[in-house]
């Protein structure tokens, strides 16, 4: 009788183990870490001979993908790292590990249900036009040359700007300008505002280790500011005119979309409002025109590189300014368009600056 020779498995591009009874093994180890209680339903996995995993499960619903590096850990959650949040746009569907790593270690995947804290709206990858065409109304150099940009991964977005009950909650304190301390009516759903760049980044820090700690979001996973990129593109939801909602040339609907200069009275009077009472943009976020100027991460640039680029991150040399986004309740409609480009000395608070955070995969 011929003899067959065992196969042997490969993961993240190196041979693990001959594997005739690794497969179930292996296969219950990763069910084992998924949310039974969940309303949507578990990814189901099979081993494949590549840097990833087939995964059958509820399309559109958004998966966690994580790793662990030794086959003994699997069952301990402690051992798994976030890669990457999936909505699962079929099934069977094929995901591969596309970072870096994956041809160096030894790694094995899971897919777990991802049910993100409140008020968390998933932004798919894709790809847009960033900036603004030299035939667009109030056009600003700055503001070009238009540049083709992928954001290859999906990320969280916070549907709201983060509020003055939110900051203090977490950090313990409320730096902004518009409230009681100066005579303004208590209102923890106003945007917080006279917050700095470093005070926003702190935030996001603090949040992540009290989200971690709780188990709300998975390990590897963190908050942070948008990256410039990231913001237009979540801004657009993949429109390409002024605002998400149109041209509007004449701004005779932007009330309807934003809080701005004409809208929030006389000058000297002009104040921000509770998030959310304006309609959202295509993808269910609010308040990304108007209300607050909100922080990104990058630092000033003077103009786009063109061409195409994947995953931006804006200049890696130190400016004076840190980007800034969306105009706010105090600035002229021009503004609060999807290309225009604020920014501001990151150690200088002002009380029309506040910001949103994402959550992403630190890898």
């Amino acid at each position: 009788m011929k003899t067959l020779k065992r196969p042997t498995i490969k993961q993240a591009g190196k041979p693990l183990f001959a594997a005739a009874r690794v497969h179930s093994l292996l296969l219950l180890s990763l069910l084992a870490g998924l949310n039974p209680a969940s309303s949507q339903a578990p990814a189901g996995l099979t081993l494949g001979l590549h840097a990833g995993l087939s995964i059958t499960g509820a399309v559109g619903a958004v998966y966690a993908i994580e790793y662990a590096s030794d086959l003994g850990q699997t069952n301990d959650p402690g051992a798994w790292r976030c890669l990457e949040f999936l909505q699962l746009p079929a099934t069977p569907y094929f995901w591969a590990d596309k970072s870096r790593a994956a041809t160096d270690h030894r790694r094995f995947y899971r897919a777990v249900v991802f049910n993100p804290p409140t008020n968390l709206v998933f932004i798919p990858p894709g790809s847009f036009r960033m900036g603004s065409p030299t035939s667009e109304v109030e056009r600003l150099t700055v503001e070009g040359p238009l540049t083709a940009v992928t954001i290859s991964r999906g990320f969280w977005m916070r549907k709201y700007e983060v509020t003055q009950g939110e900051y203090l909650a977490v950090m313990g304190s409320n730096p902004s300008w518009f409230a009681p301390r100066n005579g303004y009516p208590e209102n923890p759903n106003r945007p917080v505002e006279y917050v700095s760049w470093f005070d926003a980044t702190n935030y996001c820090h603090q949040l992540t280790s009290r989200d971690r700690a709780t188990g709300r979001i998975p390990a590897n996973s963190l908050y942070r500011l948008p990256t410039e990129a990231e913001w237009e593109y979540a801004y657009r939801a993949w429109t390409s005119t002024r605002f998400s909602y149109g041209d509007d040339p004449s701004y005779t609907n932007l009330t309807d979309h934003a809080w701005y200069g004409d809208n929030t009275g006389p000058i000297g009077s002009r104040e921000p409002r509770a998030v959310g009472q304006k309609l959202a943009n295509p993808w269910g976020l609010h308040d990304m025109a108007g209300n607050v100027w909100e922080w990104v991460n990058d630092w000033r640039s003077v103009e786009y590189s063109g061409g195409m680029i994947v995953d931006p991150q804006g200049p890696t040399t130190p400016a004076t300014f840190r980007r800034m986004r969306g105009g706010s309740f105090a600035t002229d409609a021009s503004r609060c368009r999807a290309a225009f480009r604020g920014g501001r000395e990151p150690d200088s608070p002002d009380a029309s600056q506040g910001f949103r955070v994402v959550l992403a995969a630190s890898e």
